[in-house]
């Protein structure tokens, strides 16, 4: 699957996923991720738990539901690789300028290996 195709060309909500070391799960929502490569994704990630999870536990899971009739859309399993926390590489990567709203200046931009691909429902097998 073509993620960057995927992500460019549907309109949906994504949900990320995470848990902290001791297995206690959080769900948020974020937007679309930054496709940056074949099978590689980047989210922003302000200061908040799904960031605090994924420095303690690095597999997380960003369901996307498409926009439209009935149950479409994708669940891509991750697995942080990197973390850059540079203000001006992590601006470089956002979709839209504002104002600091509560950490967008400690926000960092996470890296995720996209593990696998399912179906928002079912297992596409």
């Amino acid at each position: 699957m073509d993620l960057k195709e995927y992500f460019e060309n549907s309109e949906g909500l994504g949900i990320l996923s995470t848990a902290d070391a001791n297995g206690n799960v959080d769900s948020a929502i974020y937007a679309n991720p930054h496709v940056t490569g074949q099978d590689t994704i980047a989210l922003i990630m302000r200061p908040r738990l799904s960031l605090d999870n994924i420095q303690h536990n690095p597999k997380a899971v960003y369901m996307y539901i498409e926009k439209g009739p009935g149950y479409q859309g994708r669940r891509l399993y991750l697995e942080k690789t990197a973390l850059e926390e540079d203000p001006e590489t992590v601006n470089q990567f956002r979709r839209s300028s504002h104002g600091d709203t509560g950490g967008e200046s400690q926000a960092k931009l996470v890296y995720f290996k996209v593990t696998r691909i399912r179906p928002l429902v079912g297992d596409g097998e």
